[in-house]
């Protein structure tokens, strides 16, 4: 399309910024920490932007995000067009966008409707938590016959669940907020080529990775916040393809299961001994 196109975000260089921002860029994408930091150093200058999009607006409106967003909003100018988008929209966080919105027209899915499609969702009984590691064992076969998505709740079972991983010599790749820029882009690098087949990742990322061939996603843990377990599982079965997820659920975690059954109006069965075929 011939659009400069330029993305501005942490632990980049800053002096590179600038220069490319002040040749002239029609459309930058970025968060919000290094975007407001252009603002402020002039380099991106706000009074022509027609258009300002949140991504993701329920994560950027409810976790650190919050006045970030609003200190690059109030450098707009008042004819802004603000355009929110986001799987999943909490009424708290609507009630928030009132702040940057006027007379905003609604497009809402109802959340029965959001589970998508393609997807086939299981659960895999394991009592205690001690059990997970050797039933993730046991289906290793299946999930490197296709690329998988893993999610644990914390970064530190992330990097323990790797390294165990390594150590039954299963090759894995994990990702999460700990990491350098740098080394994340590598990692995702990888499993978009499909050098890497399997990555272990915590919510942080459930919003970010696009990879159309991942078919499988395990819920190692199950998600804290109801809202993420849509996030997490809709990274497979992309574009209408199949997918599959597979939630471990020990004894603590039976409430929580029923508890996304209902908000998202769903059921989720106990996985049949022949997954592989589903994939």
């Amino acid at each position: 399309m011939n659009a400069q196109c330029h993305a501005c975000i942490g632990g980049t260089n800053v002096r590179e910024d600038m220069r490319k921002l002040e040749m002239g860029i029609h459309v930058v994408v970025g968060t919000p920490g290094r975007v407001y930091d252009m603002i402020s150093r002039r380099a991106l200058r706000t009074d022509h932007i027609k258009l300002f999009v949140l991504d993701e607006a329920d994560e950027m409106l409810s976790r650190g995000f919050k006045d970030q967003i609003h200190d690059v909003f109030k450098t707009l100018s008042l004819e802004v067009q603000v355009i929110l988008l986001s799987a999943t929209m909490p009424s708290d966080v609507l009630e928030v966008t009132s702040l940057f919105m006027r007379n905003p027209i609604r497009i809402l899915v109802k959340k029965e409707e959001l589970t998508l499609e393609g997807i086939k969702q299981f659960f895999v009984f394991v009592e205690r938590e001690d059990w997970k590691f050797d039933t993730l064992c046991d289906l290793y076969e299946t999930l490197s016959i296709t690329q998988a998505v893993i999610f644990c709740n914390t970064r530190r079972k992330v990097d323990w669940l790797t390294e165990n991983m390594h150590g039954r010599d299963f090759t894995v790749s994990a990702m999460h907020g700990d990491m350098e820029q740098r080394e994340r882009d590598v990692i995702m690098r990888q499993f978009r080529t499909g050098s890497s087949r399997v990555l272990i990742t915590t919510d942080l990322l459930a919003r970010g990775i696009d990879v159309q061939q991942v078919s499988l996603v395990i819920n190692y843990d199950l998600p804290s916040n109801r809202e993420n377990y849509i996030h997490r599982i809709g990274r497979g079965g992309r574009f209408g393809r199949k997918g599959v997820a597979i939630n471990f659920v020990t004894e603590d975690d039976k409430r929580t299961l029923k508890d996304i059954e209902q908000f998202y109006n769903t059921h989720i069965d106990e996985m049949p001994l022949n997954v592989a075929d589903l994939i």
